[in-house]
């Protein structure tokens, strides 16, 4: 008999279906808040008009915009965002956009609440892997405000505590943690996210089955975490198909934006195995997205892992629609239907590069807990000439 227990995010609400700038003062006025500041990216500031319609509801509530995010959330833009907000003392930060801006402010929450003013110093709070497999986990101490957040991308990362940053001295992506630094609510508007690229859109959506995928097959199951990923498989297989035929379908991608939600709730409540863990190394190194490292490793994953996992591979290919039950086979046709990169090679990954991502891969918290035991550099550069 299995023993476990599921601790619930600090999160108030989840809001769907309204205008994001409305959802946004109602969640500002509900929390009292005065001086809210805006994290988001470049392009949604300067490229579109989403972000300046918050800002014009919010009124003189807003205090400052910060829309340097980088992706994969390298240490120095975690510090510029910090600078930015010590500034102006938020009470409230709004976080607009997917994993690069949420992952900016929940480290970013950490600094200001440590006084954190070097890249060096965040090294004090990331997450290690001790060589037993057990993790140090830092305690993070009172944050000096909230994050809400406007979802952009199906990653998801709007539904966990864990933030990913990385060191561009290490090339490793590290773990960061605590029980605030994550969303407090969040608001789930299809309408802004037709300003998300396509590719970035399905891809993120791949990152979504990921969670579900490696949720179910987890070495420490839960039975919450079985029944919102095999709903989460439901939506995106049902709502993906209609997004490639039909882009403006409101309904299609607000059934998305839930089935991230629902995949979600995986992240950091069961242990995930080696397409989240080579996936972290992969970006970390080479640079590309997590939704690519997905798309590209996840089928390669399952088929290393079946041997292991074979009855919930099972239900992961009857979700989809597979009648032979190939899951992986399933979740590889899926990738490709919507024009996805399936091959590392494609995405410019030299081999000259695969000791790198399998050495860092080595120290991700992730492939330790791989269904199928990875014990060796070289298991972890087999799956990535497998890829290739």
């Amino acid at each position: 008999m299995q023993a476990g227990a599921h601790e619930f995010l600090a999160q108030d609400r989840v809001i769907w279906g309204k205008p994001a700038a409305q959802a946004v003062v109602e969640e500002a006025q509900r929390r009292g808040a005065q001086r809210v500041f805006v994290v988001t990216s470049k392009t949604l500031n300067r490229s579109t008009d989403a972000i300046s319609a918050i800002s014009a509801a919010l009124g003189a509530r807003h205090v400052g915009t910060f829309d340097e995010c980088v992706e994969h959330t390298p240490r120095p833009s975690v510090i510029a965002a910090a600078d930015a907000a010590r500034a102006v003392s938020p009470d409230l930060v709004v976080t607009v956009g997917g994993g690069t801006a949420i992952d900016t402010v929940k480290v970013m929450l950490i600094a200001l609440a440590h006084d954190v003013r070097t890249v060096q110093g965040l090294d004090d709070w990331r997450m290690k892997v001790n060589p037993d497999g057990s993790r140090h986990v830092p305690l993070v101490g009172a944050l000096p405000c909230r994050q809400i957040v406007v979802s952009t991308t199906l990653g998801a990362a709007e539904f966990s505590d864990l933030g990913g940053c990385t060191d561009p001295e290490r090339r490793v992506k590290d773990a960061y943690t605590g029980r605030f630094i994550g969303a407090a609510s969040v608001i789930l508007d299809p309408a802004i996210t037709v300003h998300t690229p396509d590719w970035l859109w399905l891809s993120t959506a791949v990152r979504g089955i990921d969670h579900a995928v490696e949720g179910l097959c987890s070495t420490v199951p839960s039975p919450l975490i079985d029944a919102t990923s095999l709903q989460a498989l439901h939506l995106f297989g049902s709502a993906l198909p209609a997004l490639r035929s039909n882009p403006a379908d409101m309904a299609a991608r607000l059934k998305c934006l839930q089935a991230a939600w629902m995949a979600g709730f995986g992240i950091m409540r069961v242990p995930y195995g080696a397409s989240h863990g080579i996936g972290h190394s992969l970006g970390a190194v080479t640079g590309i997205s997590h939704g690519y490292t997905s798309c590209i490793m996840l089928p390669h994953v399952m088929r290393f892992n079946r041997e292991r996992t074979e009855a919930q591979q099972a239900r992961i290919a009857h979700a989809l629609g597979a009648v032979d039950g190939d899951a992986a086979g399933a979740v590889a046709g899926l990738i490709e239907s919507l024009g996805m990169p399936t091959r590392l090679r494609d995405q410019n990954v030299a081999r000259e590069d695969f000791e790198a991502i399998a050495r860092g891969a080595m120290e991700n918290m992730w492939v330790k807990t791989n269904p199928r035991p990875i014990e060796s550099v070289a298991q972890v550069t087999a799956l990535l000439e497998a890829a290739y």
